[in-house]
């Protein structure tokens, strides 16, 4: 029961996060698109940054990796999609040209660092047909993003941490529960037990 307690925590927490982190953007097929991702430059300027794509929950496939030391903000490009890190203002900036339906999907910015990788900023895009637009917002060429966590953000942290305390608080419930019937069918086979023994010596 213990280890069910604990995966519904990791799980829960993990789908709250990955909800709370993904910015949704909008482009239009055909057209271009640039996508900045605004970074701390203090912390990540010497890490190696790229650009991936998932294709499942925990695999993100590589895209394409911006340059490290030599003029990092030249571009590098892997077929329709070019990367360039601003190191000085902490920008990261990938550019999608044309954008086709089948770069719909979730991808991310990692920064990597002597085989330690964090996330940098991570993007679900939707890629809309030209005069088709269902966007809650009209379509941009350029988005910016953000490694950093606002006000939003951490609000939404305390509720996603509330939301986790109260599924946390219900399943140690059951378990307690499931924890005094056990029990309680336990003692009450040992008191049958002990009236039978009881019944055959009195016969």
């Amino acid at each position: 029961m213990e280890t069910l307690v604990h995966l519904v925590v990791l799980v829960s927490l993990s789908d709250a996060y990955a909800a709370i982190n993904v910015a949704i953007i909008y482009g239009i097929e055909g057209e271009s698109i640039s996508i900045n991702c605004t970074y701390s430059p203090k912390e990540n300027r010497w890490r190696e940054k790229s650009w991936c794509r998932h294709i499942s929950k925990t695999e993100c496939q590589h895209i394409v990796s911006a340059r490290r030391f030599w003029m990092p903000f030249l571009k590098r490009r892997n077929g329709t999609t070019s990367i360039a890190d601003d190191i000085q203002n902490g920008i990261l900036t990938v550019t999608i040209n044309p954008l086709k339906k089948e770069d719909d999907g979730l991808y991310q910015y990692k920064a990597d660092f002597l085989g330690s990788m964090h996330t940098l900023c991570k993007v679900k895009l939707k890629v809309l047909q030209v005069g088709t637009w269902e966007a809650p917002e009209e379509p941009r060429a350029v988005h910016s993003v953000s490694s950093t966590i606002g006000n939003a953000g951490v609000n939404l942290h305390f509720l996603a941490a509330g939301f986790l305390g109260f599924k946390c608080l219900v399943v140690l419930f059951l378990f307690i529960i499931a924890w005094s019937q056990k029990n309680r069918r336990v003692e009450d086979g040992r008191r049958r037990e002990n009236e039978q023994q009881l019944f055959s010596i009195t016969a």
